[in-house]
């Protein structure tokens, strides 16, 4: 069977596999990432597979573009926020996004929210969570 979607190309360096764990875990595209870091999808695919690490103003840009330290993103220093959301589905991707945007609204909205979500899951059988 033929396949529609392009081979995944494995990191050239721990750069690499960092610079696409990151773009991933926010569910961004090498596209949609060029995009927000001011340089063209062959850049970022060429930073993810082939090249050890980029020149200073291109980690400044990449950082900038992943809400993290340059240091962050060079692996000199840990995250400090949590990023490892799932990345294996773009669908939980999708529903990672939502649950963000449900977090900052107020307390009550969220509830609310939940509230919703609890009688739809129970009307179709499934089960409760405890919390």
């Amino acid at each position: 069977m033929l396949s529609l979607m392009p081979a995944q190309k494995k990191p050239g360096s721990a750069f690499g596999a960092r610079l696409i764990a990151l773009r991933k875990a926010q569910g961004l595209t090498q596209t949609q990432f060029a995009e927000k870091a001011g340089v063209t999808q062959p850049v970022v695919s060429y930073y993810e597979s082939k090249a050890e690490v980029p020149s200073g103003h291109l980690v400044a840009q990449f950082a900038q573009a992943l809400a993290v330290t340059a240091d962050e993103l060079l692996g000199l220093k840990p995250l400090k926020k949590n990023v490892a959301e799932p990345a294996i589905d773009p669908a939980l991707r999708r529903y990672w996004k939502r649950i963000r945007v449900i977090a900052s609204l107020p307390e009550r909205d969220q509830k609310s929210v939940l509230r919703m979500l609890d009688n739809t899951i129970r009307a179709h059988g499934g089960r409760q969570p405890a919390a």
